[in-house]
């Protein structure tokens, strides 16, 4: 069988990978030269952006008799690449343009969630202007969350006492959002703890994998500016210490509802990957946000878990038919090497070496980085490489995951190396503890 892969990030990598485990043929459409997608390809389409390319990239799937797609980033999905392939027979892992406003619209999902009586968000308002936001905002005492209602690569986000100190400034950064030339939400700001569900979907069975919890902020501490993510985790267990048993079924149930109200509002099942983004409160599980498709870096800790035969699984959402999914009883740790000041100035001048000495403790995917003729890697403006570890516990995949790293150096990088630390999973606990 022949997959073709779209996307070139360290997701994709994974992806591929699984892929080639499974013993199928994988092409891949890619938008930077990562050395990974190439090494594991058996043909690539290079191309520079998507918008531009949905017909060159159609083409290329129909003369190589692709037999699957499964799409990662979000913009492929914006752009309704699973329309054109489904329009020529093509199986796809990845929601319709329609469905895929689960992620590309904010509004779209909270209003969904509304309608259907899921009453998981937090008190929300859209807006299209400036108009009503300042006295919304005193309506939430000050605490709040603003949110552009479109795609901006998880960094549209902005919270009321981290990156937005006073009201004026909360509209300032509301009005460049209407620079941008969409809407926006001002939200209730919730306080607990994040963590993230994705689950496995035919358009009518839902099978859940383990609970992972991502680290946006850039450094140590939960501080700096936020980004794709700078790592994450996951038990053995499948959930996470600081999460009880009813907040993980709780979470469960709200992806199994949302993917039904999909259905029932549409006439159309959601067939790709459902990735809630939660946090666990005081008043139960919320829903932050969803997104259509893997989770990056969630994608390693998973995949890397996964236990059924990938390929089966991707044939079988696109089908279907899916079936019980299995993944392994082990934690995972993953922790991204990124461009130093990655999140806000990323060095333009990072280089990647690579000591293969890693494999004895983990594996490594690459992510947006550039490999020339030579075999020297450069990193882009974003992150560079996700180095993944597994183990009975979380303690002893952190310490794979650090001796992994050791054998990772070069110029200009950086590494957010307290992801999975027993203090900082403490303090999640402890978090916890003091609000619930």
């Amino acid at each position: 069988m022949n997959f073709l892969v779209i996307g070139s990030g360290a997701r994709e990598h994974i992806i591929a990978q699984k892929l080639i485990d499974a013993g199928v043929n994988v092409f891949s459409v890619i938008t930077n030269r990562n050395p990974g997608l190439i090494n594991l390809s058996k043909e690539f389409l290079f191309v520079n952006s998507y918008k531009s390319n949905i017909q060159k990239i159609v083409d290329f799937s129909l003369s190589k008799y692709i037999d699957c797609v499964v799409i990662g980033p979000e913009d492929p999905l914006a752009l309704g690449f699973s329309d054109s392939f489904l329009s020529k027979g093509i199986p796809v892992v990845g929601p319709t343009k329609l469905l895929a406003q689960i992620e590309t619209s904010k509004g779209f999902t909270r209003d969904l969630l509304a309608r259907n009586e899921i009453y998981v968000s937090p008190r929300y308002k859209r807006f299209n202007s400036i108009n009503g936001v300042e006295d919304f905002i005193k309506d939430l005492s000050d605490e709040y969350v603003v949110k552009y209602d479109g795609l901006m690569g998880g960094k549209g986000v902005k919270v009321s006492g981290e990156h937005l100190m006073t009201t004026q400034e909360a509209i300032s950064y509301c009005n460049q959002l209407i620079d941008l030339g969409g809407s926006f939400i001002v939200e209730e700001k919730l306080l607990g703890e994040e963590f993230s569900l994705m689950s496995f979907c035919d358009g009518k069975t839902v099978h859940h994998m383990p609970a992972v919890q991502d680290h946006k902020r850039a450094y140590d501490g939960d501080v700096g500016p936020n980004t794709g993510g700078m790592g994450c985790y996951t038990d053995s267990n499948h959930s996470l210490p600081f999460l009880t048993d009813n907040e993980l079924n709780q979470a469960m149930e709200i992806n199994e509802r949302v993917s039904t109200a999909l259905v029932n509002e549409y006439n159309e099942g959601y067939k790709g990957i459902l990735y809630g983004g939660f946090m666990a409160t005081r008043d139960g599980v919320k829903l932050i946000e969803y997104n259509a498709r893997f989770g990056d870096p969630e994608a390693m800790n998973l995949l890397t878990l996964l236990d059924s035969d990938f390929a089966s699984v991707c044939m079988s959402i696109a089908n279907g038919n899916l079936f019980d999914v299995k993944f392994r009883n082990e934690a995972s740790v993953c922790k991204y090497v990124v461009p130093r000041g990655y999140g806000s100035n990323p060095a333009n001048d990072a280089t990647l070496i690579v000591d293969d000495s890693y494999r004895e403790h983990s594996d490594l995917y690459y992510a947006a980085v550039n490999v020339n003729d030579s075999g020297d890697i450069t990193t882009t403006s974003s992150r560079a490489a996700a180095i993944v570890s597994t183990g009975h516990d979380i303690g002893t995949a952190e310490s794979r995951c650090e001796s992994g790293l050791s054998y990772i150096s070069g110029n200009n990088i950086f590494v957010r190396h307290d992801i999975a630390k027993p203090h900082l999973i403490d303090k999640r606990i402890q978090n916890m503890e003091s609000i619930r």
